[in-house]
Protein backbone atom coordinates (compact mmCIF):
# COMPACT_ATOMS: atom_id res chain seq x y z
CA UNK A 1 0.00 0.00 0.00
CA UNK A 2 0.75 3.48 -0.68
CA UNK A 3 -0.01 6.57 1.46
CA UNK A 4 -0.41 9.48 -1.00
CA UNK A 5 -0.97 13.48 0.28
CA UNK A 6 -2.88 15.06 -2.67
CA UNK A 7 -2.58 19.02 -2.39
CA UNK A 8 -3.95 22.32 -4.17
CA UNK A 9 -1.39 24.30 -4.34
CA UNK A 10 2.20 24.41 -4.61
CA UNK A 11 4.01 24.76 -1.11
CA UNK A 12 5.75 28.16 -1.56
CA UNK A 13 7.09 28.74 1.83
CA UNK A 14 10.86 27.75 2.03
CA UNK A 15 10.62 27.13 5.73
CA UNK A 16 7.24 24.75 4.71
CA UNK A 17 9.04 23.09 2.02
CA UNK A 18 12.12 22.09 4.16
CA UNK A 19 9.75 20.22 6.83
CA UNK A 20 7.77 18.53 4.51
CA UNK A 21 10.94 17.15 2.56
CA UNK A 22 12.43 16.29 5.81
CA UNK A 23 9.45 13.99 6.94
CA UNK A 24 8.46 12.82 3.54
CA UNK A 25 12.46 11.65 3.39
CA UNK A 26 12.02 9.61 7.25
CA UNK A 27 8.55 8.19 5.66
CA UNK A 28 10.41 6.76 3.18
CA UNK A 29 12.12 4.48 5.43
CA UNK A 30 8.60 2.79 6.80
CA UNK A 31 6.04 2.96 3.95
CA UNK A 32 5.92 4.56 -0.34
CA UNK A 33 4.42 7.73 0.49
CA UNK A 34 4.45 10.86 -2.14
CA UNK A 35 3.11 14.27 -2.15
CA UNK A 36 0.73 15.03 -5.50
CA UNK A 37 0.39 18.76 -6.30
CA UNK A 38 -2.54 19.46 -7.94
CA UNK A 39 -1.76 23.47 -9.50
CA UNK A 40 -3.63 26.43 -8.00
CA UNK A 41 -6.57 27.90 -10.01
CA UNK A 42 -5.95 30.77 -12.20
CA UNK A 43 -7.58 34.14 -12.96
CA UNK A 44 -10.05 33.34 -9.92
CA UNK A 45 -10.98 36.86 -9.89
CA UNK A 46 -14.53 36.19 -11.97
CA UNK A 47 -14.98 32.99 -10.20
CA UNK A 48 -18.18 32.19 -7.45
CA UNK A 49 -16.26 30.61 -4.49
CA UNK A 50 -18.46 27.50 -5.71
CA UNK A 51 -16.94 27.47 -9.05
CA UNK A 52 -13.08 27.49 -7.80
CA UNK A 53 -14.39 24.89 -5.67
CA UNK A 54 -15.97 23.13 -8.89
CA UNK A 55 -13.05 23.48 -10.88
CA UNK A 56 -10.70 21.82 -8.08
CA UNK A 57 -12.94 19.18 -7.59
CA UNK A 58 -12.79 18.38 -11.52
CA UNK A 59 -8.27 18.08 -11.20
CA UNK A 60 -8.79 16.59 -7.97
CA UNK A 61 -10.64 13.44 -9.72
CA UNK A 62 -8.21 13.28 -12.26
CA UNK A 63 -5.66 12.93 -9.56
CA UNK A 64 -7.36 9.76 -7.95
CA UNK A 65 -7.38 6.18 -9.14
CA UNK A 66 -9.89 3.46 -9.23
CA UNK A 67 -9.52 1.60 -6.08
CA UNK A 68 -8.09 4.66 -3.93
CA UNK A 69 -9.52 4.96 -0.28
CA UNK A 70 -9.70 8.79 -0.38
CA UNK A 71 -9.71 10.74 3.16
CA UNK A 72 -10.55 14.22 3.66
CA UNK A 73 -8.35 16.90 5.87
CA UNK A 74 -11.52 18.39 7.05
CA UNK A 75 -12.67 20.74 10.01
CA UNK A 76 -15.59 18.45 10.35
CA UNK A 77 -13.68 15.55 10.35
CA UNK A 78 -12.96 12.59 13.28
CA UNK A 79 -10.20 14.18 15.38
CA UNK A 80 -7.49 12.22 16.96
CA UNK A 81 -4.44 11.58 19.21
CA UNK A 82 -1.13 10.92 18.05
CA UNK A 83 -1.51 7.58 19.35
CA UNK A 84 -5.22 7.06 17.81
CA UNK A 85 -4.24 8.19 14.50
CA UNK A 86 -1.43 5.67 14.42
CA UNK A 87 -4.15 2.91 15.20
CA UNK A 88 -6.18 4.25 12.75
CA UNK A 89 -3.05 3.91 10.23
CA UNK A 90 -2.01 0.39 11.26
CA UNK A 91 -5.95 -0.73 10.11
CA UNK A 92 -5.74 1.13 6.87
CA UNK A 93 -2.66 -0.18 6.07
CA UNK A 94 -4.09 -3.76 6.96
CA UNK A 95 -7.08 -3.20 4.65
CA UNK A 96 -6.15 -0.63 1.75
CA UNK A 97 -5.52 -2.64 -1.67
CA UNK A 98 -3.82 0.35 -3.47
CA UNK A 99 -3.20 3.95 -2.10
CA UNK A 100 -4.62 5.57 0.97
CA UNK A 101 -4.55 9.11 -0.37
CA UNK A 102 -5.04 12.17 2.16
CA UNK A 103 -6.64 15.44 0.24
CA UNK A 104 -6.00 18.97 1.50
CA UNK A 105 -8.34 21.11 -0.76
CA UNK A 106 -8.25 24.93 -1.79
CA UNK A 107 -9.10 27.88 0.57
CA UNK A 108 -12.73 27.10 0.34
CA UNK A 109 -12.59 24.00 0.84
CA UNK A 110 -13.99 20.81 -1.14
CA UNK A 111 -16.72 20.67 -3.56
CA UNK A 112 -19.86 18.59 -2.76
CA UNK A 113 -18.82 16.00 -5.57
CA UNK A 114 -15.31 15.38 -3.28
CA UNK A 115 -17.39 14.82 -0.33
CA UNK A 116 -19.33 11.75 -2.11
CA UNK A 117 -16.09 10.46 -3.37
CA UNK A 118 -14.62 10.65 -0.28
CA UNK A 119 -14.73 7.51 2.65
CA UNK A 120 -14.20 9.67 5.00
CA UNK A 121 -12.89 13.01 6.72
CA UNK A 122 -10.47 13.60 9.32
CA UNK A 123 -9.18 16.75 11.33
CA UNK A 124 -6.08 17.40 12.23
CA UNK A 125 -7.72 20.10 14.91
CA UNK A 126 -10.25 22.24 15.88
CA UNK A 127 -8.25 25.41 15.08
CA UNK A 128 -7.15 26.49 11.69
CA UNK A 129 -4.27 26.68 9.70
CA UNK A 130 -2.80 27.86 6.52
CA UNK A 131 -2.94 25.26 4.08
CA UNK A 132 0.51 25.23 3.46
CA UNK A 133 0.95 24.13 7.37
CA UNK A 134 -1.42 22.06 7.62
CA UNK A 135 0.65 19.86 5.00
CA UNK A 136 3.32 20.26 7.62
CA UNK A 137 1.90 19.29 10.13
CA UNK A 138 0.00 15.83 8.53
CA UNK A 139 3.37 15.10 6.83
CA UNK A 140 5.25 14.82 10.49
CA UNK A 141 1.97 12.96 12.16
CA UNK A 142 2.25 10.52 9.50
CA UNK A 143 5.66 10.32 10.34
CA UNK A 144 5.17 10.14 14.29
CA UNK A 145 2.51 7.69 13.67
CA UNK A 146 4.85 5.18 11.88
CA UNK A 147 7.41 6.09 14.91
CA UNK A 148 4.60 4.79 17.28
CA UNK A 149 3.71 1.48 15.13
CA UNK A 150 7.41 0.85 14.94
CA UNK A 151 7.95 0.98 18.86
CA UNK A 152 10.36 3.48 18.41
CA UNK A 153 11.19 6.87 20.80
CA UNK A 154 10.06 9.46 18.48
CA UNK A 155 6.89 9.83 20.67
CA UNK A 156 6.71 10.22 24.14
CA UNK A 157 3.62 9.88 26.07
Amino acid sequence: MKISLLVVGKTVEPYFVAGIDEYSKRLAHYVPFETIVIPELRNTKSLSTDQQKEREADLILKALQPGDYIVLLDERGKEFTSMQFASYLEKKMANVAKRLVFVIGGPYGFSNRIYEAAQEKISLSKMTYSHQMIRLIFTEQLYRAMTILNNEPYHHE
